[in-house]
């Protein structure tokens, strides 16, 4: 940029006439403690179970729902609502899941109990967009862009379901 340049955008600056922007950052979502998302859960009629029976995020063995996004808990009601079935969350945000942006320890994935109504509700409402890289599950997108995976693992068949906003 030649000096002529730098001293007119200077004085375009100065008047105000010209204003800088940084670029626009995602803000960081919204977060629960354990005990409101608890709250919101039993409102729902949400059940969830620990093979721990216990609530600590650090603790593999616990079903904790300490800061997971509040669209995430909002995801799992506006699921069981549209689905009428019973729905039982058995990981949330502890410790020993695959980490990475969209991770359970990041608030945005659980994972749902398998049953037949899940399941039909699932095949029949969502379009199917094959088999996950890495572990084959067999995975369908919502309406809404949310992701859920069938997964077949050591600790048991569950859908692992990621909710990138508050719809099913």
């Amino acid at each position: 940029m030649t000096l002529r340049k730098l001293t007119a955008v200077a004085s375009l600056l100065a008047a105000g006439l010209l204003a800088v922007t940084a670029p626009a950052v995602a803000a960081a979502p919204a977060k629960y403690p354990h005990a409101a998302a608890a709250q919101q859960f039993r409102e729902a009629g949400v059940a969830w179970t620990s093979s721990g029976r216990c609530s600590d995020r650090n603790n593999r063995s616990c079903t904790s729902f300490e800061q997971i996004n509040r669209t995430t808990v909002a995801g799992v009601i506006a699921f069981k609502r549209a689905s009428r079935c019973a729905v039982t969350v058995t990981a949330g945000t502890e410790k020993g899941h695959q980490e990475g942006r969209y991770s359970h320890w990041n608030g945005y994935k659980v994972d749902v109990h398998v049953t037949p109504c899940v399941d039909r509700y699932i095949a029949g409402h969502f379009r199917y967009t094959g088999r996950r890289p890495g572990d084959g599950a067999k995975t369908y997108k919502s309406p809404a862009g949310n992701v859920y995976a069938r997964e077949v693992a050591r600790s048991g068949t569950h859908w692992d379901i990621i909710y990138f906003n508050g719809n099913r």
